[in-house]
C-alpha cells in the first residue's frame, strides 16, 4: 500500500483534534506538539480514531535544548592560518528550563501499519518539585517500556505509572543522566583497582573538563596574495 499524502494526515489530524497546535510538514514528515497535561488523550486517540490508527510506537528519546543555537567558536569566516583549538568553558545552567523556552522535550515516533503512515510527537515534560514528570504510555503501547527507562536513565525524565522505572543503561549506583547536556564528558569518578585494598574503587574523576574543538580545515576565499583559490 501507498502512503497517502501528509496533506492527508494534517486534514485528519486537525478535523480529531482541532484544539492542538497545527501540525508541521518537513520533508514529507509530520510533527505535532503535545502539552502534558493532554499527553495521554491525544494517544489514545492518535492510537484508535479511524484513519489515524497509529498501532505502533517504534521509538521513543529526548532532546536537551541546553545552548541550543548558541557557538562557543566561530566556523563561518574562511581562514588561511591556524586551526582550531581546544577552549575552556564554563559549565552550563543546570536548570530544567531556559527562560521561557522548555529545555527538554520527549519525542515520539509512531507508525500506522494500516495505513503505511508515520507521525512524531513532541511533548514538553511538566517540571515538578525539581523533577521532569510526564505520563507513561506503557498502557497504550507496551513497546514504551524499555524506551521509557532508557529516557529516564540517560534524560532523567520520570514517567508517572511506568511498571518498572529503573535504570537500564548504566550500572548500580550510577549518580547523573549522561545524556543531559550538563554532564561532564568526562564523568563524576573515575575506577581503578587498588593493591592495597584489593578490590576495584571510584575516586574523583581527575580530568580537567574541557571542549576539544576537532582540527577543521576550512574553505580559503583567497590566497595570501589576493589570487583566488578553490575551496
Amino acid at each position: 500500500m501507498r502512503p497517502s499524502p501528509p496533506e492527508t494526515l494534517v486534514a485528519r489530524i486537525r478535523e480529531v483534534l482541532p484544539d492542538l497546535a497545527a501540525p508541521t510538514v518537513v520533508r514529507d514528515e509530520v510533527t505535532i506538539e503535545v502539552a502534558e497535561s493532554r499527553w495521554l488523550a491525544v494517544a489514545q486517540t492518535l492510537r484508535d480514531e479511524e484513519g489515524l490508527n497509529f498501532e505502533q510506537l517504534v521509538d521513543l528519546t529526548a532532546v536537551d535544548y541546553l545552548g541550543y543555537g548558541q557557538v562557543q567558536w566561530t566556523t563561518h569566516e574562511a581562514t588561511s592560518v591556524g586551526f582550531s583549538r581546544a577552549v575552556l568553558v564554563a559549565p552550563p545552567d543546570p536548570a530544567l528550563q531556559e527562560g521561557d523556552r522548555p529545555r527538554f522535550k520527549v519525542v515520539v515516533h509512531l507508525l500506522s501499519v494500516r495505513g503505511n503512515r508515520r507521525l512524531r510527537v513532541k511533548i514538553v515534560p511538566a517540571v515538578r518539585e525539581g523533577l521532569l514528570i510526564l505520563p507513561s504510555s506503557v498502557t497504550l503501547w507496551p513497546s514504551a517500556d524499555w524506551y521509557e527507562r532508557e529516557v529516564f536513565d540517560l534524560f532523567g525524565i520520570v514517567f508517572e505509572g511506568h511498571p518498572d522505572l529503573r535504570r537500564i543503561l548504566t550500572d548500580y549506583g550510577f549518580v547523573g543522566h549522561p545524556f543531559r547536556k550538563d554532564f561532564p564528558l568526562s564523568g563524576h569518578v573515575e575506577v581503578r583497582y587498588d593493591p592495597g585494598q584489593k578490590r576495584v574503587i571510584q575516586e574523583p574523576v581527575s580530568i580537567e573538563p574541557r571542549v576539544l574543538v576537532p582540527r577543521v580545515v576550512r574553505p580559503i576565499a583567497e590566497r595570501p596574495d589576493g589570487s583566488p583559490a578553490d575551496a
